[in-house]
């Protein structure tokens, strides 16, 4: 072993700086800075590559961890940046928003240590960004035009990370969109705060460079019918996320003042796009706003509330810390921000007087463990307790909401209306219609962007296969 294997002996974890917070919740730009190329060179030297890398098996898409960093280490960015799309057709989007203490940072050798894993994901987020400031691009020199056209519906993260590996196999990819931007929940959902939607502009610059053409504002089954698409192309893919929010069906949620997350979420960022002031709706100055659900979707409205004025913000979760489902990061972004949580609580009504809220009624929880081995809260009779709230953001989740379309075509779901596919002779991520496949949210439920990424990632290869061994059908109408 050389010297520059024991570096983590040497230098400490960092992660880039970010914005104070007095300063960061008066707006919504991205509160992490930027590494140097000295400090992301010098934190990649922390890898110790182990030999097994942990990391890259705990990753979804199975990056080449270890190999980028000796490449960022050695100062060869536009490789790095290469071989990091090899895996993940969207690294600077996964750099920001996976949860990286659960997956490869979670995994890596060094967590398991008084030393701190490698800052993989702020090294990642680097390396994309400023390879592509510095003029990196994919290299599509050697890819031969198949003649070959999908159709893709929906330009969230599965829908892009297909059309980027249809055009590495040299088939047209248009991507449809009910939206006028790209980005599906990464641009409507996830607020500035966490992605800067300028990130999703310069994706759509590199794909469009690719070949990728996007069709958006044309909402499928409204301004388009479906079978058009089937008839149009050599193929679909279907990636249409999970919109349905999960309804707790608390007494009280037609009161005033509750909202429901994803339209809560979604609201936001459209009036940030257009430079307008909060609508009355969702007016949060000097209102005690309670937060239920403790996901990151719950941590988003945390932080968003705070950023509209509230004069407090808590976070209700039935279960305790270590069980949140969210991001450990985001958790103590929302602290830091000033959010307090309440553990081991159940909502179980919510309660107003003359149509408008005023108080969320909970029921102390202890947690049991479940035939999953999952710890389970179960409640504890006689515990209930009012907590005053002027708003209550319900944030327990979200289910896909198949359209119509999907079964008039002969696209199996399962009862809870997730697409089937993958069944006993398909291809992965071909659905019960031979030409059509889905993956992402659709498909898994609400879920990791890094995984709506691998699934868009693997049905374009299931295509790309089923089209190589499919004669060309003559003639194969055009969707103009």
């Amino acid at each position: 072993m050389s010297a520059k294997d024991f570096r983590f002996l040497e230098v400490s974890r960092q992660t880039p700086r970010t914005v104070p917070v007095p300063v960061r919740v008066l707006g919504y730009s991205e509160i992490s800075g930027d590494f140097a190329a000295s400090e992301a060179a010098t934190q990649s030297e922390r890898c110790i590559d182990c030999g097994n890398p942990y990391c890259e098996h705990a990753c979804p898409v199975h990056n080449y961890i270890p190999n980028w960093l000796k490449l960022v280490q050695d100062g060869r960015l536009f490789e790095a940046a290469t071989l990091m799309h090899e895996t993940n057709p969207l690294p600077e989007i996964c750099g920001r928003v996976c949860p990286q203490d659960r997956l490869c940072e979670g995994a890596c050798t060094l967590e398991q240590t008084a030393f701190g894993a490698v800052t993989i994901g702020s090294v990642e987020k680097w390396v994309t960004d400023e390879a592509i400031r510095q003029g990196w691009r994919p290299d599509l020199s050697l890819v031969r035009e198949s003649g070959r056209r999908v159709a893709i519906v929906g330009a969230g993260p599965a829908g892009l990370s297909c059309a980027d590996r249809l055009r590495r196999a040299g088939i047209a990819a248009d991507v449809y969109d009910r939206y006028h931007e790209i980005g599906g929940l990464l641009t409507f959902g996830i607020p500035p705060f966490k992605l800067d939607k300028a990130v999703m502009r310069t994706r759509r610059e590199v794909l469009e460079g690719m070949g990728v053409r996007f069709r958006l504002g044309i909402e499928i089954g409204r301004d388009l019918d479906f079978a058009e698409l089937v008839d149009g192309y050599d193929a679909v893919f279907v990636g249409t996320g999970a919109y349905t929010y999960v309804d707790g069906r608390l007494d009280g949620r037609d009161l005033n003042g509750v909202h429901d997350a994803l339209p809560f979420l979604i609201a936001n960022v459209h009036r940030l796009l257009r430079d307008e002031v909060p609508s009355a709706t969702y007016d949060m100055r000097g209102k005690h706003v309670v937060v239920l659900g403790g996901g990151d979707t719950g941590m988003d409205c945390n932080r968003t509330a705070i950023r509209l004025g509230a004069a407090s913000v808590t976070c209700v979760y039935r279960r305790d810390e270590a069980n949140m489902p969210g991001s450990r990061r985001e958790v103590g972004y929302s602290r830091e921000e000033g959010v307090q949580f309440l553990f081991h609580k159940q909502p179980v009504a919510l309660l107003g007087e003359d149509g408008r809220l005023n108080a969320v009624r909970v029921v102390d929880t202890e947690l049991v463990a479940g035939a999953d081995g999952r710890m389970r809260p179960q409640n504890i009779p006689g515990s209930e307790s009012d907590l005053p709230a002027d708003v209550v953001i319900q944030a327990f989740g979200f289910q896909p909401s198949p359209p119509d379309w999907c079964q008039v075509h002969g696209v199996a779901l399962d009862p809870s209306g997730k697409i089937l596919v993958g069944g006993a002779g398909q291809l992965p991520f071909q659905t019960s219609h031979p030409r059509i496949f889905a993956g992402g949210d659709n498909v898994r439920g609400a879920d990791l962007v890094v995984r709506a990424v691998h699934d868009g990632r693997e049905a374009a290869g299931s295509i790309a296969r089923m089209l190589a061994d499919t004669p060309v059908a003559q003639p194969v109408a055009a969707v103009a």
